[in-house]
């Protein structure tokens, strides 16, 4: 029976910074969604990678003193051995906007776009933040500096190509209208909406390479490269192979492209190649393509993207998911220069890779922006899961290898209630449903004593601690797309009947 196929992906972080927790909260609720649509049945493609280009990567590799090259490798080799630490799929795929089969298919994307008319030069008179990567207007500065990068942003007076945005206006507006849960959470998809209603303007997508010569070439204009947010949006097509081997789904005679799919697995399997259905064909058009994304990139992903897909007779995205941003203290934007961050790699450190995991999927909101510090997670983890799943498992193990012959085989371990949540990606919420069985099946042992019924009548205390560990079993299967190293250990240990030699999580004093 051939399986549906599912699509998603995270967007591109810059190569300029080792990850921080807004990257790790976006990555890890994609791989949750993504290892539950796998469990479901679905063929899954899960997406990410780097965005390596633009005048932000330039400048931070001159100030490291290093050419820019070697910079962008340095740091997406960075980042593939985060993914792994923050336990992502195995079988990711990989795309770095420096590979050549995304320059390929960034400049196609151009040359359709240009071909169907909607690309045309202009002189373009901008401030421009180079932190942002955007335009900005007056009205965003504070005392005439970006406050998100504390710097003046630079004046540009030149000729650019534009793309024409504000030709889509009507298609846009109808396809908002027609598709009422194209953004989640719906508030983002009325903020779009307000979007379109003051207007779409067309937007500069190239800078001339005698000012920033790091990018990707604009057809048949050695002077221009293109605007790092043009070129890193096709990535999400380029990664599953475009153009190659794509059903053209507009006029023949436009096109072509002779790229090859090579984006790398994180373990070094081989990539799935196209047969007779693309993986574009498969995973895009057939597939239901689903992007995360912050809440500061909803308009680069929910309208320009997909104008630029509208201009080049491409399917829409299916889905978007919108992330809040992660706070210091008290709801202050997490800064170094405050020295409010708190890094993902030392929660890791601290806490385990599922102890990262639970911070992200249970503690922060599923859609809004969190307020998180060091004493607030160390409570939580020290609450749910020391004090929590980990002694739960112990008490309820111990019992089982003293008076069960066997352990428990099989069960059914599907919570509607928690598919219903991650159908709708509330993953929060999601956790919060496994989270109080957790909590029930705690004073279930409190109330029931298994351990002293099965003092006085064997059968009974033995039907008893049958039934909890098969709650038990339950509980540690829903865990899987969330905490699957807790998951897996916990399964074995009730396939083996055995009590764990050591504590799931270690409590922090």
């Amino acid at each position: 029976m051939k399986k549906n196929s599912f699509y998603i992906t995270t967007t591109l972080p810059y190569v300029n910074a080792p990850l921080h927790l807004g990257h790790a909260t976006e990555i890890i609720r994609a791989d949750t969604i993504a290892r539950f649509k796998k469990i479901q049945g679905f063929d899954v493609f899960f997406n990410t990678g780097t965005d390596e280009h633009g005048q932000k990567i330039y400048e931070s590799a001159e100030k490291a003193g290093k050419g820019v090259k070697e910079y962008v490798d340095y740091y997406a080799d960075l980042y593939k051995r985060t993914l792994e630490r923050f336990g992502v799929l195995s079988d990711v795929h990989y795309i770095r906007t420096t590979d050549e089969n995304h320059t390929k298919a960034a400049k196609e994307f151009w040359a359709r776009c240009k071909d169907k008319g909607f690309i045309y030069k202009k002189n373009y008179q901008a401030k421009y933040c180079v932190g942002c990567e955007e335009e900005k207007t007056e009205s965003e500065l504070v005392d005439g500096k970006c406050p998100e990068h504390d710097r003046v942003p630079d004046l540009i007076n030149e000729e650019n190509y534009f793309f024409k945005f504000s030709a889509f206006t009507d298609k846009l507006e109808n396809f908002y209208k027609e598709n009422s849960d194209f953004i989640v959470p719906n508030y983002r998809m009325n903020e779009m909406r307000e979007f379109i209603k003051h207007g779409l303007n067309d937007f500069s997508i190239s800078r001339l390479k005698s000012k920033m010569s790091w990018g990707i070439d604009v057809p048949g204009d050695e002077d221009h490269v293109m605007y790092v947010w043009f070129d890193a949006l096709t990535n999400y097509i380029s990664t599953l192979g475009w153009p190659d081997k794509t059903p053209l789904l507009m006029e023949e005679g436009v096109g072509g492209g002779n790229s090859k799919n090579h984006h790398l697995a994180l373990k070094g399997s081989p990539p799935q190649q196209g047969g007779e259905e693309s993986l574009f064909s498969k995973y895009w058009i057939n597939g239901n393509p689903t992007q995360y994304c912050g809440k500061n990139n909803t308009r680069f992903q929910g309208l320009m993207w997909q104008a630029m897909l509208l201009a080049v007779d491409l399917p829409l995205t299916h889905q978007i998911i919108v992330d809040g941003f992660i706070l210091g203290e008290g709801g202050i934007k997490m800064s170094k220069t405050l020295g409010n961050t708190i890094d993902p790699l030392d929660l890791i450190q601290e806490y385990g890779t599922d102890g990262l995991r639970y911070f992200v999927l249970r503690d922060f909101h599923s859609f809004e922006d969190t307020a998180v510090s060091k004493d607030r997670l160390k409570e939580s983890y020290n609450a749910n899961l020391a004090n929590g799943l980990g002694n739960l498992t112990s008490r309820i193990l111990t019992l089982s290898e003293k008076y069960l012959d066997n352990g428990i085989k099989e069960t059914k371990f599907s919570i509607p209630q928690v598919n219903d949540f991650l159908n709708t990606f509330d993953i929060q919420l999601a956790m919060k449903v496994i989270f109080d069985l957790i909590n029930d099946l705690d004073k279930q042992i409190q109330k029931t004593e298994p351990f002293k019924v099965i003092k006085v009548n064997e059968e009974e205390g033995k039907k008893l601690i049958k039934s909890h560990v098969k709650q038990l079993l339950t509980i540690a299967k829903s865990l899987a797309p969330f905490l699957p190293e807790t998951s897996e250990k916990i399964v074995e240990l009730i396939k083996q009947n055995k009590k764990p030699e050591k504590p799931l999580f270690l409590r922090k004093e």
